[in-house]
């Protein structure tokens, strides 16, 4: 199959889905508050909000400023049903408690030990004679050990976490199998110290992503089945009969990790060109297809239970889901452009990348359409900004990678620090932000306890997006002169590793920033869980309701 009909074909079909997406709009597409929206808001909680990260004042001004926009609904007779469901969130809230709590707690402990190795690493890029008495905080080593670190201990531990906690709240249902979920933590946190423990004595597969040995990797899968055994219960014993967009996305992701982690460590099975091919195919769709739609998914549902609303169009987050499940498969061919590839293959993912515009788009407008009158919540709800800001560097994210996959900018681009920017845009800028508040969220649930510092939290946000502002314009103009200086035939390599000093000392200015950042995080983290520090209002689930519906929406 030639470029040419791939090309062809591939236009044929974005056509048919723009047709498609304008029948949609006719059909009510944008239509306020369709039914299958308000699944995951009790009768009556509608115009009441959710935000156990807040202060009491905060609480109040949050609700002030929702009531300014929709006006509550009063009905007296309706308190007896509300207190029903109310008995049957908890229920589902302290069923996932421990374990929700073990994978943060893990997840925290890793993103320390990633922060560490990676602000090392960014040093040796221009200090490269610091620490390099030890083997093992040899550049090649401890970037990898900061890769992994992230890739498969921050990051999974924290989704899964919050996957863990938010599923049996949408399937009104107690946890089931927790067990099992807790085992396979166990095996997941072994496999990583050992995975971990080989690339620091210089054991490794050789591949980006796939550097644990694959007979560790065995650990994984049975790990990883053992924790999604519990969300395969719960959904076997739910008692709701519509599934919410948010369990669309974190089933998928469910669902497409193993394959892909299968697919990427089955020993002896690619070679050359197509070992290649498999490791873009690999790294890239675990981004997409496993920690972003955790995240979206939790945007879905952590950002109306806050303003009290639901989202502005169901069908519009639908449309999102199924284009980003039939577009992302094959991104990641574009950074084999000039590779010894397959032209056709090339073509075939930057079409793709290019087309990923469809569902950022129908994300971004769903958004900002559900928060459209509600953007002063952000003053008083310190989970929203996490979230938010987080959703707006997706859009960032995924419109800088469409057209980063364009050859005329990937000629500049490619094998350049802007890639390294980019990358942390998505995994860092929009997933883990969605992660830092989802989990100030869900916290006073598990612990049954409100965060003791509250101006910590406020800390933290400022430090990691002072930080990661630094770190990545100071990459995005270094990269970029770097490229320009590459394909300048006048200049040599040398000149264009020299003019991005002053660009990654920047990224360690930044990477130091998110650090201690991350340290305000973990060390909040271990107060409340200690239980340690000024108790405020009091257990989260037990504040003095006026009403009914004050008393769901503590809960």
């Amino acid at each position: 199959m030639n470029t040419l009909t791939i090309l062809l074909l591939t236009f044929i079909l974005s056509v048919t889905g723009l047709f498609v997406f304008v029948w949609s709009l006719r059909k009510n597409l944008f239509d306020d508050n369709p039914s299958a929206a308000n699944v995951i808001f009790s009768e009556g909680e509608i115009g009441t909000i959710e935000e156990p990260a807040a202060t009491a004042q905060q609480h109040k001004a949050l609700q002030h400023a929702v009531d300014a926009t929709h006006a509550p609904i009063a009905d007296v007779s309706r308190d007896a049903r509300m207190r029903l469901e109310l008995a049957d969130r908890i229920e589902a809230d302290r069923s996932t408690a421990y374990v929700t709590f073990v994978f943060l707690a893990c997840a925290v402990a890793w993103l320390i030990l990633a922060s560490v190795a990676g602000l090392i690493s960014s040093i040796k890029l221009h200090e490269p004679d610091f620490l390099a008495q030890y083997a093992w905080l040899t550049f090649g080593r401890i970037r990898t050990l900061h890769l992994n670190s992230v890739a498969y201990g921050w990051a999974p531990m924290a989704a899964f976490g919050i996957a863990i906690w938010t599923l049996p709240r949408l399937l009104k249902t107690p946890l089931m199998g927790a067990r099992f979920a807790l085992l396979g933590a166990m095996l997941w946190n072994a496999a990583l110290i050992a995975g971990l423990g080989s690339i620091a004595v210089g054991i490794s597969d050789g591949l980006e992503w796939l550097e644990i040995p694959w007979q560790i990797d065995v650990l994984f899968v049975i790990g990883g089945a053992l924790i999604g055994l519990p969300m395969v219960f719960t959904l076997q014993n739910r008692k709701v009969q519509h599934l919410y967009v948010s369990i669309w996305y974190m089933g998928a992701a469910l669902f497409w990790f193993p394959i892909l982690f299968l697919i990427g460590n089955i020993p002896g099975l690619h070679f050359g060109v197509e070992q290649a091919t498999m490791n873009w195919w690999f790294g890239h769709n675990v981004l997409g297809l496993f920690y972003t739609p955790v995240a979206l998914a939790t945007v879905y549902y952590f950002l109306p239970k806050i303003i009290g609303r639901p989202i502005q169009s169901y069908n519009l987050s639908l449309l999102g889901f199924w284009a980003l499940a039939f577009f992302y498969g094959q991104v990641g061919g574009h950074h084999l452009i000039g590779g010894p590839v397959p032209a056709w293959l090339v073509t075939l993912s930057i079409v793709q990348s290019v087309m990923m515009v469809v569902p950022v788009l129908a994300f971004s407008v769903n958004q900002h359409m559900t928060m459209r009158h509600h953007f002063k919540t952000l003053i008083y709800s310190p989970t929203l900004r996490f979230i938010v800001l987080g959703g707006m560097m997706y859009t960032l994210s995924s419109v800088q990678g469409s057209m980063e996959a364009l050859r005329s900018v990937n000629t500049v681009t490619h094998f350049t620090h802007f890639t390294v920017a980019h990358a942390h845009l998505g995994l860092y800028a929009f997933f883990s932000l969605v992660m830092f508040g989802a989990i100030y969220f869900v916290m006073p649930r598990v612990m049954s306890w409100e965060w003791p510092y509250p101006r910590l939290i406020a800390l933290h946000f400022w430090l990691v997006v002072l930080g990661f502002g630094i770190y990545f314009v100071g990459l995005t103009i270094g990269g970029w002169l770097q490229g320009v200086a590459m394909l300048d035939a006048s200049r040599s390599f040398m000149e264009s590793v020299q003019l991005t000093m002053p660009y990654l000392q920047s990224r360690s200015v930044g990477g130091a920033l998110m650090t201690l950042g991350h340290l305000v995080f973990a060390v909040h983290f271990g107060a409340m869980a200690l239980r340690y520090g000024p108790k405020r209002v009091g257990p989260a689930l037990f504040h003095k309701p006026v009403t009914a519906g004050a008393a769901l929406a503590e809960a």
